[in-house]
């Protein structure tokens, strides 16, 4: 699944524009890479989102094309943050 179309399903971005504008500005990575909007997202990949501060840091639990509302948190896993730096 690509990365913008998984935040917005995710509700971690509102709308899917938004999350490639995020992806284009770098402010997405995905395995500790700059990642753009196309990148297929799977099960295990981590994503720091450095949209505000602190940064978000997940692992991706599960895609799915279809997430109702309630569902939506099920998607993914909040991880702690790394004590170091946000990078």
């Amino acid at each position: 699944m690509r990365l913008d179309k998984y935040l917005k399903n995710a509700r971690i971005i509102k709308r899917r524009t938004v999350a490639k504008e995020a992806c284009d500005k770098g402010l997405v990575k995905v395995n500790g890479r700059d990642a753009k909007a196309g990148t297929e997202i799977q099960p295990g990949d981590r994503l720091t989102i450095t949209i505000s501060r602190p940064a978000l840091h997940i692992e991706v639990t599960r895609t799915a094309e279809h997430v109702k509302k309630e569902e939506a948190e099920t998607l993914y896993q909040v991880l702690p943050s790394p004590s170091s730096s946000d990078s």
